[in-house]
């Protein structure tokens, strides 16, 4: 069933075969019990979480944690859940708690890089992403967040050199050409930009709801775009 459950065609079905497996075994004692409904409890959790059901997502993946807290994947993973409902205090402390037990964890650097940039530290958000990079080098999107912190906090021609870098090695990246984008534009590379954009496929980009309350760029790269989509606008493109 464990199998099953991970081979689910739908997040529905694996949530619902996470259930069934869960109520098979939670009341089993025996020494393998905990570790199979602690992985049960933080796998539908995640379902949970994918479908946004944010608060059934909170309470499987505590009850993931409390039941095995020699993991931390289930703390990680609720500090997404927190992180992506705005609870960015309680998404902090949850991947602070990882990097404290685990401290070689890029994705808890990437994470509580997400909350520094999120609350407007940026320099703290560049050094976590730094981190980050630095324990896993082909982590690209890390990478990315960095330039986006680099650029938050002014550092724009580094920021830049980073993002076209990136590309070089990712050229179907939509974040950095986006964000490539957008930063020329506020640098005056008016073609620059336009040569940039047309190879955006994803249309998120132009959707500025999206961009800055889910993607969650830092107000002066959106700010930027904006004013490239404004004059797109006008200009009929």
């Amino acid at each position: 069933m464990l199998q099953q459950a991970l081979n689910a065609e739908s997040v529905q079905e694996e949530e619902r075969l996470w259930t069934v497996l869960i109520d098979k075994y939670e009341n089993v004692s025996a020494n393998w019990a905990p570790d199979i409904i602690g992985r049960a409890y933080g796998n539908r959790g995640n379902a949970n979480s994918r479908q946004g059901k944010w608060d059934a997502a909170l309470a499987d993946l505590t009850k993931a944690q409390e039941i095995c807290p020699w993991s931390v994947d289930p703390v990680l993973n609720r500090g997404v859940v927190f992180e992506n409902t705005g609870r960015f205090e309680q998404a902090e402390a949850d991947y602070k708690a990882v990097i404290a037990a685990a401290p070689n964890d890029p994705s808890a650097w990437n994470n509580i890089g997400n909350v520094s940039m999120a609350t407007g530290r940026y320099t703290e958000a560049v050094a976590q992403y730094t981190r980050a990079v630095q324990l896993a080098p082909a982590f690209s999107f890390a990478a990315a967040n960095k330039t986006l912190a680099m650029y938050a906090a002014g550092q724009t021609d580094e920021a830049m050199r980073e993002m076209r870098r990136l590309l070089r090695r990712y050229p179907d990246f939509p974040d950095m050409r986006a964000a490539l984008a957008a930063a020329e534009w506020g640098a005056g590379l008016g073609s620059n930009a336009e040569a940039d954009w047309n190879r955006v496929e994803d249309p998120r980009y132009s959707d500025r709801s999206w961009l800055r309350g889910t993607r969650r760029w830092p107000p002066r790269l959106c700010t930027a775009l904006e004013a490239f989509l404004d004059i797109r606008a006008v200009n009929g493109n």
